[in-house]
C-alpha cells in the first residue's frame, strides 16, 4: 500500500499493479483497509496544484500511524490526469472498477469533475469535496452522490461585483475567464449582483483556453476597452501571466482575482509580490505569510505538521492549507460514520455534516451541510496584496450558496 500511494503521489501510473482485493465488507472497504480515489494534474498546464495531491497523501500517512479509520487503514490512491477531462475519466474508471475504491475524494477540477459526474452517480459513488468552487457541487436533487467543500465561485464573483458597485459606481468592467464551467462561474455570479446595470457596466469579456501559451494578447483587448475594473478568473499560470502583464502595461484597474489563484507561493511569487500590490480577492482560509496568524494555534498546528510530513515543503504554498482543511473535514465525516463505512452512509454522513472547526479556516467559518445544501463552506471575507501578504478586510460576507 505505502509503495502504490508514494508512486501515485508523484503521478505515476505504470507502476502499478492491480491491487489484491480482500474480502469486502463494503465496496473499497475489506477488514483492515478503506481504499479511496483520488485524481489531481501533477503534470500539464494546471499542475501547481499538484502540491494538494501530496498534502493528502502525508495527512493520510499521518492518519494510518494514529490507527487509520475505524480500526482499518487509509490506502489512498492518487493519480494524475494532467487537468485533461478524458484522462480523468479514464482514471477514475481505473479507480473503481479496477482499484475499486471505497469513493473519491477531493478530484481537482471543474471540467474534469463535470466529465466524471454522472458516472459516479450512475454508480453510487460518493463523489466527495470536490477541489472546485463551480455552483453546480451544490445539486442533491439531481446529483445526490456528489458535493463540494470550497465556496462557490459564483458567490464569490457576486462579491466582488457588489464591492465594485460600492466603491466605484460607474465602473467599467474588464472579465479575463477560463472558456469552461469555472470561468463562466464567475460571470454568472457578475450578472447576479449587477443585473440589468451589467451591460452598463461590462465593457469586455474576455476568454482564454487551457491550452493556450499565454494570455497576453486578451491582457491587451482588456486594457484597450477603457476598462478600471478587472476580474481575473483564471487557474494559477493564467493568473500570474495576468498579473506580469497588467503590471508591465502600467495598467491600474481594481482588479479582483479567483481565490483559486490566490496562492502566494505558486501565483503571487512567480508574478512578482510588487505586481500584485493592491489586487483583490476573498478568502475562507487563513493566509501563511499573514504575520496576523504568526501565533494562531491552528497555523501552528499545520506548521507543525507540515515539518514533520512535508518537510521541506513551501509554506507560503497555499494549496497545502486548502488540503489539510479539506483533510480535517474528511476526519470529521469518518466520526460521524462510525463503524459504517457503507457508501450510503458516507454519503448521508456528508450532506449531513456537523459544524467542525478547521485549523486553517478563517475564525467563524465551520464547514456543515444538510440535505437540501451541499455547498460546505458558504462564508468568505475580502483581502487586499498589500507586497508582503494578504490583508483582510471588511466583515465575514454569508454567501447563498446558490
Amino acid at each position: 500500500m505505502r509503495r502504490r500511494t508514494l508512486l501515485t503521489g508523484i503521478g505515476s501510473t505504470a507502476l502499478l499493479a492491480t491491487p489484491h482485493i480482500a474480502r469486502a465488507q463494503w465496496p473499497g472497504v475489506t477488514a483492515d483497509e478503506i481504499r479511496i480515489g483520488h485524481t489531481i494534474p501533477y503534470s500539464g498546464p494546471a499542475s501547481a496544484y499538484g502540491v494538494i495531491g501530496h498534502a493528502h497523501t502525508a495527512f493520510f500517512k499521518m492518519l494510518n500511524e494514529q490507527g487509520g479509520v475505524a480500526g482499518r487503514k487509509v490506502n489512498f490512491i492518487s493519480l494524475d490526469d494532467g487537468y485533461l477531462p478524458p484522462k480523468t475519466v479514464e482514471q477514475v474508471r481505473r479507480l473503481v472498477e479496477q482499484d475499486q475504491v471505497s469513493f473519491l475524494f477531493s478530484p481537482l477540477g471543474t471540467a474534469n469533475n463535470t466529465a466524471i459526474q454522472k458516472y459516479m452517480n450512475q454508480k453510487k459513488i460518493p463523489q466527495l469535496f470536490v477541489a472546485t468552487g463551480a455552483d453546480k457541487w451544490g445539486d442533491p436533487e439531481h446529483f445526490p452522490w456528489t458535493i463540494g467543500w470550497q465556496p462557490s465561485y459564483r458567490t464569490e464573483a457576486q462579491i466582488y461585483a457588489k464591492y465594485m458597485r460600492k466603491e466605484k459606481p460607474n465602473a467599467k468592467l474588464a472579465v479575463l475567464y477560463q472558456n469552461d464551467d469555472f470561468g463562466k462561474d464567475y460571470l454568472i455570479g457578475l450578472k447576479d449582483a449587477l443585473g440589468a446595470d451589467y451591460a452598463k457596466f461590462i465593457a469586455k469579456e474576455v476568454s482564454y483556453e487551457i491550452t493556450d501559451a499565454t494570455i497576453d494578447s486578451q491582457a491587451v483587448t482588456l486594457q484597450a476597452s477603457g476598462a478600471d475594473v478587472l476580474v481575473t478568473a483564471a487557474t494559477p499560470k493564467f493568473a500570474a501571466q495576468m498579473i506580469r502583464k497588467v503590471a508591465d502595461m502600467e495598467w491600474k484597474p481594481m482588479h479582483f482575482l479567483s481565490n483559486v489563484s490566490a496562492s502566494v507561493g505558486s501565483v503571487i511569487k512567480p508574478a512578482g509580490v510588487e505586481k500584485a500590490k493592491d489586487i483583490i480577492t476573498s478568502a475562507y482560509i487563513k493566509d501563511s505569510t499573514d504575520p496576523t496568524w504568526a501565533n494562531d494555534p491552528g497555523i501552528k498546528k499545520w506548521r507543525a505538521w507540515m515539518d514533520k510530513y512535508m518537510p521541506g515543503a513551501d509554506q507560503t504554498d497555499g494549496g497545502y492549507l486548502a488540503a489539510y482543511g479539506l483533510d480535517q473535514t474528511m476526519v470529521q465525516l469518518f466520526k460521524q460514520c462510525g463503524k459504517d463505512l457503507s457508501r450510503e452512509n458516507i454519503m448521508h454522513q456528508a450532506g449531513n455534516l456537523q459544524p467542525h472547526e478547521c485549523d486553517v479556516l478563517l475564525p467563524g467559518i465551520q464547514p456543515n451541510t444538510n440535505p437540501k445544501n451541499f455547498h460546505p463552506i458558504r462564508q468568505m471575507q475580502l483581502s487586499k496584496w498589500d507586497g508582503g501578504s494578504w490583508k483582510l478586510f471588511g466583515d465575514i460576507i454569508e454567501g447563498t450558496g446558490a
